[in-house]
C-alpha cells in the first residue's frame, strides 16, 4: 500500500498546485517521537507563497484533508501530523508483504537495462586483506539492490595483474624466493618477498632499475618473465576464489588490467583522430577544463592506469551496451574518474553520463591505512576463520545441539564481517576492531539473524500455515513492526537511488529491534483469538529480514 503516495496526493489537492506531489513526497518524514504521528509535513516552505504563518497553514490544510486511511490529523508547530489508520494500514501491509514474498519491496526502475559493477579488484601476488574488504561487499550488495530495482547486472572483477611491481616481485623471486614454499603457501610468500624487495631497494637502489627492466621484458613476453607472472597469477587467483566462496560473491568477468594490454594503442589512435591529444614535456596528455590534464602516455611512451580504464569503458560499452556503469572504488581515486569521465565527453561518448564512482572510506588500522609494501596487513581469510570459530564457540555454549552447526557458524560468521562493514555509510573510514566486527550484540548481522531464527522458531511452534486469507493484525503493540514493514520498499528504492547499503542494514536493525520489543510484550502463542493474525505479522517480519539480509550479502539461517 503506498500510503505516503496518498497522502501526498491529498495534500495536492489541498494545496491547489502550489506544490507538486513529487515534491510533497519528498517533504513528507517521520516524526521523531511516535505520540507526534506517524508522517509529517513541514509548511514553513510555504509561508511566503501564502502570506501566512506556517501554523496557520497547517491548521487549515489540517482541518480540510480526509481519507479512509488517515485516522486524525494535528497541526503543531508549523507541521501538519498525520496519524494513519492502525487497522487498515497494517492489514494492506501484512497482505501486501505475504503476496510478494522476497518480492516485496522490487520496483523496475531499470527495466532490464545492464548496469556494470566494476568491483573488489585485488592485486594479484599479494593477499586477500581487510582492506580489499569494503569494495567487495559494497559492490556485492548494491549488484543485488540494482537487481531487485529491475537492473540486470554485470559483476566484473578487474584484477590487478599488470605493472611495475611484477618486475620486482620476479627479481625478488629470482633472487630469495623457493619454489616448493610457494607452491605449499603462495600468498603469504609471494607478499614475504614483495615486503623484503622494498625492504632491501631501500639501502640497493638498483634494484627497483631490475624491476623496471624485469617488468620490460614482461611487457615484450620474455618467457621466464610470462612464465612466473602467469604462474603468480593462477595462485593468486585460486586463493582469491576460496574467499570469495566463502562470502558468497561470485563474478561474470574477471578481465584484469592484462586483458586490455592489446586495447590501448587503438583508444590511443582514437584520441589522436578526434584532435584532443596534446604533447606536454613529451607525455601525451587531453586537457581538461577545471582538473589537471590526463596523462594518456608517460615520456618513455608507457600507458597508464587511465589509458586502461578508456580502453575498458570502451570494450564494456561495446560488450555489454550497459546504461550505468559503477566503478566502486576508493575516495583517493576521485580525481581518476573524473577525469576519465572528462575524456569520455571530450571523445564524443554521449553514454559517460551513466557512469559513477562510488567512492568509500578506508579500513584503518591504529588510524593508518593498511599498508601492503610494508608488510601492515589484516587477512581476510584469518578474520573469517576467527569469526567462524568465534560463532561456533558461542553456538556449542547456547545451543549445542543445533543441527548444521558448521554451516551456520559459517554463515554468521561471515555475516558479522560483512554486515560490521555495511552497517557503516560507505563514505566514513573505519577502524578495524576485530572485537566489534565479533560482537553478537546491537547493531550486527548476528544480531538481526537471530531475530529471522526466532521468527521461524515461533512460526514452527505456532504452526503457522499461510493462506490466501490474511487476518487483520488489530494490536496496538504491533503498530511499530508494520511502520517498519511499510517503510522497506523505500529503503530499497532510497539505498538504490544512493548507492547506500547501510540505509538497508540500518532498518533490518530496526526492524529487529521492533519485533524483539514485541515478542517480549506480546505472548504471540498464548491466545488461541488472535495467534493466527500475530504468526502472519511474525511471518511478514520473517520475509522482509531475510530479503534484507540478503540485498547486504547476508544468510538468514533459520534456527541458531
Amino acid at each position: 500500500m503506498k500510503v505516503k503516495e496518498e497522502v501526498a496526493k491529498r495534500l495536492e489537492e489541498k494545496l491547489q498546485g502550489e506544490l507538486e506531489r513529487r515534491k510533497i513526497l519528498l517533504m513528507l518524514e517521520k516524526p521523531k517521537y511516535a505520540d507526534m504521528g506517524d508522517l509529517a509535513f513541514p509548511c514553513f516552505e510555504l509561508a511566503k507563497v501564502f502570506r501566512k504563518s506556517p501554523q496557520n497553514i497547517a491548521c487549515e490544510l489540517a482541518g480540510k484533508i480526509k481519507d479512509p486511511i488517515i485516522e486524525k490529523i494535528e497541526a503543531v508547530s508549523g507541521y501538519v501530523n498525520v496519524f494513519l489508520n492502525k487497522k487498515m494500514v497494517a492489514n494492506e501491509v501484512v497482505s501486501g508483504v505475504i503476496e510478494l514474498n522476497e518480492n516485496y519491496g522490487s520496483i523496475n526502475i531499470g527495466n532490464a537495462e545492464t548496469m556494470i559493477i566494476d568491483f573488489s579488484s585485488p592485486n594479484i601476488a599479494k593477499p586477500f586483506s581487510m582492506g580489499h574488504l569494503r569494495s567487495t561487499v559494497i559492490g556485492q550488495s548494491l549488484s543485488l539492490i540494482a537487481e531487485k530495482c529491475g537492473y540486470k547486472t554485470v559483476k566484473i572483477n578487474h584484477i590487478g595483474d599488470w605493472g611495475t611491481q611484477f618486475g620486482k616481485l620476479i627479481v625478488a623471486y629470482r633472487l630469495w624466493g623457493n619454489e616448493a614454499k610457494v607452491k605449499k603457501d603462495p600468498i603469504k610468500e609471494l607478499l614475504k618477498l614483495y615486503v623484503q624487495f622494498h625492504e632491501e631497494a631501500e639501502q640497493n637502489s638498483t634494484l627497483n632499475d631490475q624491476g623496471r627492466e624485469w617488468f620490460k621484458k614482461l611487457e615484450h613476453g620474455n618467457e621466464e618473465a610470462l612464465g612466473l607472472w602467469k604462474w603468480f597469477r593462477e595462485e593468486s587467483l585460486s586463493e582469491f576464489e576460496k574467499i570469495y566462496e566463502e562470502l558468497g560473491i561470485t563474478f561474470d568477468s574477471y578481465h584484469g588490467e592484462a586483458f586490455y594490454n592489446d586495447k590501448m594503442q587503438p583508444i590511443v589512435d582514437l584520441m589522436e583522430e578526434k584532435g584532443i591529444l596534446e604533447e606536454s614535456e613529451g607525455a601525451q596528455v587531453v586537457p581538461l577544463a577545471g582538473m589537471p590534464p590526463c596523462l594518456i602516455k608517460k615520456r618513455d611512451g608507457s600507458t597508464l592506469y587511465a589509458t586502461r580504464d578508456l580502453a575498458a569503458a570502451l570494450y564494456r560499452q561495446e560488450t555489454y551496451g550497459f546504461s550505468k556503469s559503477l566503478y566502486v572504488v576508493g575516495n583517493e581515486q576521485s580525481l581518476h574518474f573524473q577525469q576519465l569521465f572528462a575524456v569520455l565527453k571530450e571523445m564524443g561518448y554521449n553514454w559517460y553520463e551513466g557512469m559513477s564512482h562510488i567512492s568509500f572510506g578506508m579500513m584503518l588500522k591504529d588510524g593508518k591505512k593498511m599498508s601492503t609494501r610494508k608488510g601492515k596487513v589484516v587477512l581476510l581469510d584469518e578474520v573469517i576463520q576467527e569469526a567462524v570459530s568465534l560463532a561456533l564457540k558461542n553456538i556449542n555454549e547456547k545451543n549445542p545441539s543445533l543441527e548444521n552447526k558448521d554451516n551456520v557458524a559459517r554463515q554468521v560468521g561471515t555475516g558479522a564481517i560483512i554486515f560490521h562493514d555495511l552497517k557503516h555509510h560507505r563514505q566514513h573510514d573505519i577502524e578495524f576492531s576485530l572485537d566489534d566486527m565479533l560482537r553478537f550484540e546491537g547493531e550486527t548481522g548476528p544480531y538481526v539473524q537471530y531475530t529471522h531464527a526466532r521468527a521461524s522458531s515461533l512460526l514452527v511452534k505456532g504452526q503457522f500455515n499461510k493462506t490466501d486469507e490474511v487476518e487483520v493484525v488489530d494490536d496496538e503493540l504491533a503498530w511499530p513492526v508494520v511502520t517498519q514493514l511499510m517503510a522497506f520498499p523505500e529503503v530499497v528504492k532510497r539505498s538504490f537511488h544512493t548507492y547506500d547499503p547501510s540505509q538497508i542494514a540500518k532498518h533490518v536493525v530496526e526492524l529487529s529491534r521492533a519485533f524483539n520489543q514485541y515478542y517480549g510484550a506480546v505472548r504471540v502463542l498464548d491466545d488461541p483469538i488472535h495467534k493466527q493474525a500475530r504468526l502472519t505479522l511474525v511471518y511478514s517480519v520473517k520475509v522482509v529480514l531475510k530479503e534484507g539480509l540478503r540485498l547486504l550479502g547476508l544468510k538468514a539461517p533459520e534456527k541458531m
